[in-house]
């Protein structure tokens, strides 16, 4: 594992740049709780899904399953891929990413423009409709049987939570390990459960709550289709083996309209832009604060930046043609961040 928390002040690798992502507060409580943001756009590919690609492709190489001159396969909504895509660039090796058309545009481009061959599941361009199942079952039929090919298969691939651990050293240090409440999105599982299970070694009263759409599966039914792309266990999608439900003390369910209307709320309150489900984290996060402790702190994990959002969260007309636009619920997020947001 590469050592995040001792990086030499020049490298020579952009996956070399990975980690030590800042702490940003959000906002407060008057008896002093305090909601602070992990900014995980900061990491190169403005996501922290590259700490993971990194680790399973060091993990790969480590078992032999991927040498000299290999083929990396995943399938992917678009964060894991553009991580995949800055290893394999580095280090020579060809990527393959298996996709559909509900993943952000700026996600495409970017693993197009580092030379990854992009192969769609869903040839129609229905960009409303998530394929997860579909490309789960090419990537492995694409990859099964070929020498030096590897499937980096994030949902079941222990090396994916590992690659988080770095997640809860940072926050444990920069925080003298007070933090009481770690809050995060619950995709693969691997992000929220592989940073929860380091930081918990040292923080063992550590209450961990998961965030996923409403429409995913992890927490429970109803089970129907969700905008928010790159989390949740959509209908259809097997949970994966990384969603760690005896690490995870609450599941939470937020929906699109809420979690996008926070994004926009919060990039026009305090000039960040954050993605549209760690919009949903942060709604979720927002509500609970005022009913804290006193002078607790907790820590959402905010999995990347609102930069590749601009042609459906922050564009208008995307998401006036979905329904989802709700001037009342943005409005509403933003005068709760004016309450709780300290100056």
């Amino acid at each position: 594992m590469t050592d995040t928390l001792n990086r030499p002040p020049v490298v020579s690798r952009i996956s070399d740049l990975i980690g030590y992502t800042p702490l940003f507060e959000l906002a407060g409580a008057d008896n002093g709780a305090r909601l602070l943001l992990k900014l995980e756009m900061f990491n190169p590919t403005g996501s922290a899904k590259i700490r993971m690609a990194r680790q399973m492709i060091d993990d790969a190489e480590a078992r032999g399953e991927l040498r000299e001159g290999g083929h990396i396969i995943e399938s992917t909504s678009g964060n894991t891929g553009l991580g995949l895509a800055v290893v394999a660039a580095e280090r020579g090796y060809r990527f393959t990413a298996v996709v559909d058309h509900h993943a952000a545009a700026d996600k495409l481009r970017g693993m197009k423009a580092m030379g990854t061959e992009l192969v769609y599941v869903d040839a129609d361009g229905d960009g409303d409709e998530l394929h997860t199942a579909a490309r789960e079952e090419l990537a492995e039929d694409m990859a099964r049987g070929k020498d030096n090919t590897f499937f980096t298969e994030q949902h079941n691939n222990p090396s994916n939570a590992v690659g988080y651990h770095d997640v809860g050293r940072e926050i444990a240090q920069a925080l003298d390990n007070r933090v009481d409440i770690l809050i995060g999105a619950v995709g693969t599982g691997g992000g929220l459960c592989g940073s929860a299970r380091e930081l918990k070694k040292t923080v063992p009263g550590l209450t961990v709550i998961g965030v996923e759409p409403k429409g995913s599966t992890a927490f429970g039914p109803p089970a129907h289709d969700y905008y928010q792309s790159g989390t949740g266990t959509p209908e259809g999608a097997t949970i994966g083996l990384l969603v760690d439900y005896d690490l995870i003390d609450e599941g939470a369910k937020v929906g699109d309209v809420e979690a996008f209307a926070t994004a926009r709320a919060v990039a026009r309150h305090c000039g960040l832009l954050i993605g549209g489900s760690a919009g949903g984290v942060v709604h979720e996060a927002l509500a609970r604060l005022p009913h804290l402790a006193p002078d607790s702190v907790m820590v959402a994990f905010i999995n990347d930046g609102g930069e590749k959002y601009m042609d459906s969260v922050f564009n208008d007309d995307w998401m006036n043609a979905r329904d989802l636009l709700d001037p009342l619920v943005e409005a509403e997020v933003e005068e709760t961040l004016t309450k709780l947001r300290r100056n």
